[in-house]
């Protein structure tokens, strides 16, 4: 009789893992669905489970005392989420919300420190992850303090478009983020991006429609930088 795959078979974090090395550490790990709109955890909660998601989108928000909503970035299948507090006992950084059904693989706090003490290839993945995420805040505070609107808009399209496999003529971003999704993560509002991607698209950069955006002409954009 064969075996069945493991709950974790398939995610990145443990690509050629033997499962024999996972198996003995009698890992808790629980599945858990979200609808659209639904929280999955939220900034400042005590909680320290890690989590995986399985299928589905969610989104990472931050919001300011006024009130404002910071989108810091849009989370894909396979993503390990909620680390941070596991590995430093603090509280939740960023509320994290479903943008879609979504489905979750919780695995304990004391589990994931098990698992990074006793895989060091795993603890050598949160570890890259980490100085990637790093790198990533430090482009974007660069953005922030020296880039126009537009060209923060333009990076931004840049960034999703290699994301989704390819930055060239007729390169497809699907499922694209709203406007205010977009505001949120380049420091702006809707409607300075709504102004900006008009412009854009008129120029022949991109085309846009229903969560779909099409890179016309990445010259251009990156032109603009």
């Amino acid at each position: 009789m064969s075996r069945s795959a493991p709950v974790w078979a398939g995610l990145p974090l443990f690509e050629g893992i033997v499962p024999e090395q996972l198996e003995r550490l009698n890992l808790r790990w629980t599945e858990a669905g979200f609808a659209p709109g639904q929280m999955v955890f939220d900034r400042e909660d005590p909680g320290r489970d890690v989590y995986f998601l399985l299928s589905g989108a969610l989104l990472a928000v931050y919001w300011t005392e006024d009130g404002r909503e910071v989108v810091y970035t849009r989370i894909g299948t396979g993503a390990l989420i909620g680390e941070l507090s596991a590995i430093d006992g603090g509280a939740r950084s960023l509320a994290i919300f479903a943008r879609a059904p979504s489905r979750l693989l919780q695995l304990s706090e004391a589990s994931f420190r098990l698992l990074i003490d006793e895989v060091p290839e795993i603890r050598s993945r949160v570890m890259r992850d980490l100085v990637a995420r790093i790198r990533d805040l430090t482009q974007k505070a660069h953005e922030l303090s020296t880039y126009s609107i537009e060209q923060r808009l333009c990076a931004y399209l840049m960034r999703l478009s290699l994301q989704a496999g390819s930055l060239q003529p007729g390169a497809v971003i699907s499922d694209a983020p709203t406007h205010l999704e977009i505001a949120g993560s380049i420091g702006a509002n809707r409607e300075m991006v709504s102004r900006s991607m008009s412009r854009l698209a008129k120029r022949g950069a991109i085309r846009t429609a229903r969560r779909k955006i099409e890179i016309l002409d990445p010259d251009m954009l990156s032109d603009v930088l």
